[in-house]
């Protein structure tokens, strides 16, 4: 448990990002963190570097509702400090906080808090005697730093964390956890880091995580983009839409558009997206600019609109509903797809009235 998210077995995947404000300035830190809740983001991570950021930490800490992990390094007394502020989890790596009574002491109050951790290893950050015997970063270095790290919390019994192994190319880390993946029980956490810009990072984390969701492997994702952490989430939820692995918000499908188009199939849907941003509940939305294919994909479609001559025609649950003219079309899509929402979610609170849906999954 990470928080009030389970995390590993039967849980659905998590969505993380992580915060890139600096840490002491808790006010913009708070907003950040608030925006990435209205988005549907499961776990937030925040960097802790310094005692002054342990300081800020308590306070962003209070201030949010969402999971937070505290991201730390080198100094086991930043750890400690945060301990004591109500983190979720702690990202740490043992094997950089130094002598072992140190990492005793971490272990040791973490266990009594009752705060995983997640081992983090990177191949970017690679110990000097792995990058000796491996010559270079390698699934295989990757591994064994995580065993290392594996070996360091069994030796103090403590099993309450998951694992992440991340390199920037694709193929090291899809092997580095699919070999781990069959020798541990404990949850792992997926990303390519530093992937990349918001175009070339989305294609790589699509295509190594997909390689690895489709192995039944991954218990949580961060798609780590020099972008937006919003960005980060909506991608994330993006990929898992498409593996069928998670249902929340708006799944639309929409043609590239041709010639055969009836209306600006590409202006309407980037509209629309935007302002369809704050919906959290699944809902299926189909916008195709001819009938060629439009009639098909509307009929399995919650809402649907099929481009035709002279007049656009409205689908609702699979079924023709009213014709729309290009005239205010976003807005009279935008009008089905809210009322079609509020459908769901008050059928929802029907079936489980002492539950609100949240539309996580």
């Amino acid at each position: 448990m990470v928080g009030n998210v389970p995390v590993g077995g039967d849980a659905p995947i998590a969505v993380q990002s992580m915060t890139n404000t600096d840490t002491c300035d808790v006010d913009a830190t708070v907003e950040q963190i608030r925006t990435l809740e209205k988005v549907g983001v499961d776990i937030v991570r925040v960097s802790v570097p310094t005692m002054a950021a342990a300081d800020a930490f308590k306070a962003i800490r209070a201030e949010v509702q969402v999971p937070v992990i505290a991201d730390i390094h080198f100094d086991y007394k930043i750890a400690l400090k945060v301990l004591e502020s109500g983190v979720d989890c702690l990202r740490i790596n043992p094997g950089n906080i130094g002598r072992e009574e140190r990492v005793r002491a971490v272990i040791e109050s973490a266990k009594d808090k009752n705060v995983p951790l997640r081992i983090g290893v990177n191949a970017g950050s690679l110990g000097k005697e792995l990058l000796r015997k491996y010559k270079e970063p390698n699934a295989d270095a990757l591994v064994e730093s995580a065993l290392r790290q594996i070996d360091i919390l069994d030796s103090y019994d403590f099993q309450d964390f998951k694992v992440s192994m991340k390199a920037s190319e694709i193929f090291m880390t899809v092997e580095a956890y699919r070999k781990l993946a069959p020798q541990i029980e404990q949850p792992l956490h997926l990303g390519i880091t530093e992937a990349g810009g918001l175009r070339s990072g989305t294609v790589k984390s699509s295509i190594g995580l997909g390689l690895l969701l489709m192995d039944g492997i991954g218990d949580t994702i961060r798609i780590s983009l020099a972008a937006d952490p919003v960005e980060e989430v909506r991608v994330g939820f993006d990929i898992l839409k498409s593996l069928n692995l998670r249902k929340k918000g708006v799944n639309l499908v929409a043609c590239p558009s041709c010639s055969r188009q009836n209306f600006d199939v590409i202006a309407t849907v980037n509209e629309l997206e935007s302002r369809l941003e704050d919906i959290t509940t699944p809902v299926h939305v189909s916008v195709v600019g001819c009938i060629v294919n439009g009639p098909g994909e509307a009929k399995i479609a919650d809402v649907g609109l099929t481009g035709a001559t002279p007049v656009n025609m409205s689908y609702i649950n699979g079924k023709t509903s009213h014709k729309i003219s290009n005239v205010n079309l976003v807005d009279e899509l935008e009008a089905m797809v809210r009322a079609k929402v509020a459908d769901i979610e008050a059928e929802s609170e029907s079936d489980n009235p002492a539950q609100k849906k949240t539309g996580t999954d």
